[in-house]
Formats: structure tokens, C-alpha cells, sequence
């Protein structure tokens, strides 16, 4: 957008400037090849309003949502159009930062992706970092191997990520990634009330697989948040999206349960449901069940495998479109569980836990009941009786205290039944590696470059190891990571010392560890002293448990808790090392 205000003090400047002229004695009204003085002038008063306001040039409609509107989306769930920006030139974007009014969180807001110009995930694809639009330099609202935090400065910046103030994100957002100096990389996010900029003082270097391919590529990942996309300079892969309305074109559904007790109406069984609706252009947005027309097929009445069809009948923009669209799923109609009891025992009933200065402070820690083996026989309201799936039940939690614990087993509201099992303190010794060091003692190993021997913990026992650990302090997550996996290295999940994981079996875990001060944290964390624990607890779960006195005189503590997916008669840790190394301990 051109700043037209800005020019009407000029020319008033200037017309009273060359007014004042002609009444001078022999004077004339001046045109432009006046003496070079009025041109200074001219020059001087415009200089002296000029501002550092990027004036976008070339931008395109490109009209698309990302994210769920009832801000329900994860990080790395959703994504933008990818754009791609060749060297020595520039991107600019526009679009609207929707903020959750309930959040709490400084982090959900937006990520700007840069990376090199392949899919993502897809071969070649490699990052350069992630910048995000809050600033919190004791958090992680920026990283990447090729991302230097040094240089991010803004406008408003947060201690902890449960600062007040994120609303001050939201608004239309102006994004620029500028490569137009061949000595330089800058990005700008601003809504005009916060700006946040990172000025790397050189240029990127070429992650592409084709040393001549000096692209990059961006695109926004939304957490807790959604994007209206509104213009951009660059035409993204895929292509521009236009403003105009947009008939709907398919849809999935999302959030169909799988058993329904005879009796629900249809309404009052979907009401959870939701569909992601593609339309014309690419676009697409999630809609609620309010906004469904559903029927199931053959009927309600009678208990069965049932056809759940969903009718959707509006444009993008709300208004009735031409050719409704369907989607299709399945669910049972089953009768309605009069009374459980069980029939077969659990194969497991002897829990495990271990305490160590990680976890000696938590109040009210808990174990997950593993119901594997477990046999539950329902009886029906009709009278009939059968054995019901153990995935159709839920269970209380189990204190992790030692002694005997009933387990409340759930299959409706007021239905249920009890199994007991035992909880005892693990035992724990220590293990070592065959080897006193782990990666290169500069800190040049990459990534899983090298393993530790690998470590059995068999049911009920906590095996320790002690290390020193070293890191080149480029990031949080330079340093050692663990993999707890099967005897023939099938993964379970993998743990970092930065409160960080993934696989299978994370999403279930507790996590605590998160520092007051990253900084200092990761400053201390070059020599630190980490005792790292790892408990088979007998359930399907595994915890782990790290203790690290860091350099900076300050002990810290990691744990993730009831790491799932476990198989108890098959567990094994081993270490590996990112852009760090490992001594481990004589004894």
C-alpha cells in the first residue's frame, strides 16, 4: 500500500516554498529545472518524512485459511502454500493472525519456515530454522542449525511462555523474507503494534542437493491459531487462490465415533464430528457438525455396522452453493451395557516405579493400567452377554505409591468393575558403555552419527547410567538424546535432555524439566554432570529420568513419564549425541 499521506506535506511544503518565490522582485514560479537548491529542498523535506515502512510492490490475491478455526490446531499439523524465493530477491506476504482469546501460552501463535527447495519431508528437504513471530529468549520461539538467535530483536518480549500479552500478535501481519543483499538475510514480521526482525549479517548458505538451485523455500505453520492468507508477492506452488466465492468440491470427515448405544439420536451421536471441506482453488476449512446434514443407514434403531452419510451444502463464504457434496464413514450401533465383571485377569498386575531427584518432589504421580490379557464380559440391557473389546472401556489411575491398588474399570456412566495390582519401588543399578567416549570430542557429530551399546532394563527395574556431557551450545537440542526401542532397534519414543521427544509412544508421557532460563540451561549443559535413569515400570510403560548439574552451578532435572507403547519383556535404551558428546563415567 502506497503512503499517499506522506506526500501531501511535501507538495504543501513545496507550494509554499515556490509561492513565496514569485513575490520576491523579478521573481518566477520555478518548474522542475529550478536551481539545484529547490531540488535539495524538495529532497530534504521528503527524506525528513520518510520512514522504514515496507512499501509492498507486486502483490496478489492469494485467499486461503490455514488452521482450524476454533483454534484446535497442533504445531506441524497444518501448513501454508510453499513459497518459493530465488536468491537476490524478495517475498512479501499479508494476512490475518487469528489468536485464541483463551490463550495462555506466548507460543500459540505462528512459525516461518525456511528450508531448502524441496517437499517437505520428501527427499532433499532440509531446514535452515523456524522463526516465530512471539520473542522469548529463555524459549524456544526460534531454532535451527542455521538460524543465529543473536540476531532476532522485537518489539515486545516475553520472560516465560505464560506471559500475559500475546493478543498484541494478532491483526493483519506483514511477513518479508529479503535475499536482495547477497551479503545479508533478513526477516521482518510486524502487525504495527509488534515487529520482530532477524538480520543475519551473511548471506544463506545452499542446502539444495544441486549446488546451481539457489532457492529457498518458506511456508507458516499456525499452533493454537489460524491464518486468513490474504496477498503475496511471490506466486506459490500450486498457485494463486482468488477472493471470489468457491463451490465445494469433497470433504472428510473427522471425529466419527465408532460406537453409538442404541437409542442416541443421530444429532446427539455426531455432535463431536467435524469435516475438513475442500473447494474450488485449493481451499479448504474445517466445519463443524452444526453445519452437517447427517443420516445413517440402514437406521438407528437396531444394533449393526451402520452408514454414516454427511451432506454439506454451502459455498466458501456461507451462501447456498450449486451441487451439495457427500461424505461417507461407519460406525456400530451397539445395545447399551447393563453390567461388566471380569472374567479373565490382566497379564500384568506388578507395577514399577523409581524415585530419583527428578521426581522426589511431584505430588500425586500416577502409573497407567495396562489392560493387556484383561478379559471383560458385558451384559446388555437385552439380556444377552459376550465379552467386550478392552478398547470400549476406561480405566482409573493407579497412585505410584507401593501396595495394593484397585483399578476402576469403566463401560458406561455408573457401570463398572474392579481388578487389584501392586505397586512397588524399582530396583536400579547401573549400566555401562563399552566405550568412555561418544562422538567427536569437537562436537562435529551429526545426529544419531553414533550409538551407545544398548542397554536392557528388564520388568521392574530402573538401570542408570552417569556421563559427562558436552555441547557446541548452538541449541537446546545439542546435546544427548535418548531411544528407547525394541532388541531389534524398533523405536518406542526418543527423548532429548531439552524437554523435547517424538515416537509412538511419547504422546501419552508426562514431561516436566522445562527451565526457567534456557539460556543459562544450555550455557550450563557443556560439562554437565547427567545421571540419566530409565525404568521398565511393568505396565506398557517406560520412564525416563535425567539429572544434570550444569556448569553454571545449578542442578536441573528432565523426566518423561509413562512413555506407552512399551512392550515390558522387550526394552532397551541406547544413547546418541547432536552436535555434542559424551564421556561417560569410570565406574
Amino acid at each position: 500500500m502506497r503512503h499517499l499521506n506522506k506526500i501531501v506535506p511535501v507538495c504543501f511544503s513545496i507550494a509554499l516554498g515556490l509561492s513565496a518565490l514569485t513575490g520576491c522582485e523579478g521573481g518566477e514560479l520555478y518548474n522542475v529545472d529550478a536551481p539545484d537548491w529547490i531540488s535539495e529542498k524538495v529532497d530534504s523535506i521528503a527524506n525528513s518524512n520518510k520512514t522504514e515502512d515496507e512499501v509492498l510492490e507486486g502483490m496478489q490475491e492469494d485467499v486461503y485459511t490455514i488452521g482450524s478455526t476454533d483454534y484446535s490446531s497442533g504445531f506441524w499439523t497444518v501448513f501454508s502454500k510453499d513459497y518459493v524465493v530465488p536468491d537476490g530477491q524478495k517475498w512479501n506476504a499479508v494476512f490475518n493472525l487469528h489468536i485464541n482469546p483463551s490463550a495462555s501460552n506466548t507460543y500459540k501463535n505462528f512459525g516461518l519456515v525456511i528450508c531448502s527447495d524441496a517437499d517437505r519431508g520428501g527427499e532433499g528437504y532440509l531446514e535452515y530454522g523456524v522463526i516465530r513471530f512471539d520473542n522469548q529468549p529463555s524459549g524456544n520461539s526460534e531454532w535451527g542449525d542455521y538460524i543465529d538467535r543473536s540476531y532476532v530483536q522485537s518489539t515486545l518480549t516475553f520472560e516465560t511462555d505464560t506471559d500475559p500479552g500475546i493478543d498484541q500478535l494478532g491483526g493483519k501481519v506483514t511477513l518479508t523474507v529479503d535475499r536482495t543483499n547477497p551479503e545479508a538475510f533478513n526477516v521482518t514480521i510486524t502487525n504495527g503494534v509488534v515487529t520482530k526482525t532477524y538480520k543475519q549479517p551473511t548471506a544463506l548458505v545452499n542446502l539444495n542437493a544441486d549446488a546451481s538451485n539457489t532457492n529457498i523455500r518458506c511456508f507458516l505453520v499456525p499452533e493454537g491459531s489460524y491464518i486468513d492468507f490474504l496477498q503475496t508477492n511471490i506466486v506459490p506452488i500450486g498457485g494463486l487462490t482468488s477472493a471470489d466465492d468457491k463451490n465445494p468440491i469433497s470433504m472428510e470427515l473427522q471425529n466419527v465415533p465408532e460406537l453409538v448405544n442404541v437409542g442416541v439420536p443421530l444429532d446427539s451421536a455426531m455432535i463431536n464430528v467435524s469435516a475438513v471441506v475442500n473447494f474450488e482453488e485449493g481451499v479448504t476449512k474445517t466445519v463443524q457438525a452444526s453445519e452437517l446434514h447427517f443420516s445413517a443407514i440402514p437406521d438407528m434403531d437396531t444394533p449393526g455396522v451402520k452408514n454414516l452419510v454427511a451432506i454439506y451444502n454451502k459455498t466458501f463464504k456461507g451462501e447456498n452453493c450449486e451441487q451439495p457434496i457427500v461424505a461417507n464413514a461407519t460406525f456400530e450401533v451397539v445395545e447399551k451395557v447393563a453390567s461388566i465383571k471380569i472374567t479373565g485377569q490382566p497379564s500384568h498386575t506388578n507395577y514399577y516405579y523409581y524415585t530419583s531427584p527428578a521426581t522426589e518432589s511431584m505430588t500425586g504421580r500416577t502409573l497407567a493400567f495396562d489392560p493387556t490379557g484383561m478379559e471383560v464380559t458385558a451384559t446388555y440391557e437385552n439380556g444377552e452377554s459376550k465379552v467386550i473389546d478392552n478398547s470400549r472401556l476406561s480405566f482409573s489411575a493407579i497412585p505410584a505409591t507401593t501396595g495394593s491398588h484397585t483399578v476402576t474399570i469403566s463401560a458406561d456412566e455408573g457401570i463398572t468393575a474392579e481388578v487389584n495390582v501392586t505397586v512397588s519401588e524399582s530396583a536400579v543399578s547401573s549400566v555401562k558403555n563399552s566405550t568412555s567416549i561418544l562422538g567427536a570430542e569437537d562436537n562435529s557429530s551429526a545426529f544419531q552419527a553414533v550409538f551407545s551399546d544398548e542397554f536392557n532394563v528388564p520388568v521392574g527395574e530402573t538401570k542408570s547410567i552417569a556421563f559427562t556431557n558436552y555441547s557446541n551450545l548452538v541449541a537446546n537440542w545439542n546435546n544427548f538424546v535418548v531411544f528407547l526401542r525394541k532388541a531389534d532397534l524398533t523405536e518406542y519414543a526418543v527423548v532429548r535432555a531439552d524437554n523435547y521427544g517424538w515416537g509412538n509412544g511419547y504422546a501419552a508421557c508426562l514431561t516436566s524439566g522445562g527451565q526457567p532460563d534456557w539460556a543459562t540451561w544450555l550455557a550450563g549443559m557443556n560439562g554437565a554432570k547427567v545421571t540419566l535413569y530409565v525404568t521398565n515400570c511393568g505396565n506398557g510403560t517406560a520412564d525416563v529420568q535425567a539429572v544434570m548439574e550444569g556448569t553454571t552451578g545449578t542442578t536441573s532435572i528432565q523426566y518423561y513419564l509413562g512413555i506407552n507403547t512399551i512392550d515390558p519383556d522387550d526394552l532397551n535404551f541406547a544413547l546418541t549425541i547432536d552436535g555434542s558428546h559424551i564421556v561417560f563415567d569410570a565406574e
